[in-house]
């Protein structure tokens, strides 16, 4: 039974992504630290958050549904920042694989309480 937004497993997903990430961004170099680095780890807290903000105001559905949407607007974001940090070597093809993966997970499961979120966790 979900008690709080923790126990939802897309907010607990989505946070150990944006965790992940940030983690692969300390090695990125020092000059990309207020551009890239900052949007990519920006981007990617930001899906959890909405998740958040969404469920904590559920019984409005429209602004939950809003705040999904929102949370998907940064997932893909985020997407676009991995494939720019492969594309510049920041990440290898294996941890970009890794990450894009799970992204893409996130994202469908955001989906599916979008659909379903009257009956998600039951």
């Amino acid at each position: 039974m979900i008690k709080s937004f923790k126990d939802l497993d897309i907010y607990q997903e989505s946070y150990a992504l944006a965790m992940e990430i940030f983690r692969e961004t300390r090695q990125f170099p020092k000059e990309e630290t207020f551009s890239f680095t900052s949007q990519i780890v920006r981007t990617s807290r930001s899906v959890a958050a909405n998740i958040f903000e969404g469920w904590s105001k559920r019984q409005y559905e429209q602004i939950f549904k809003q705040q999904l949407v929102n949370a998907l607007g940064s997932n893909g974001e985020t997407e676009t920042w991995l494939d720019f940090a492969l594309d510049c070597n920041y990440l290898s093809k294996e941890v970009h694989g890794q990450l894009r993966e799970k992204n893409e997970i996130v994202g469908k499961k955001i989906n599916r309480l979008h659909q379903n979120w009257k009956n998600y966790g039951k």
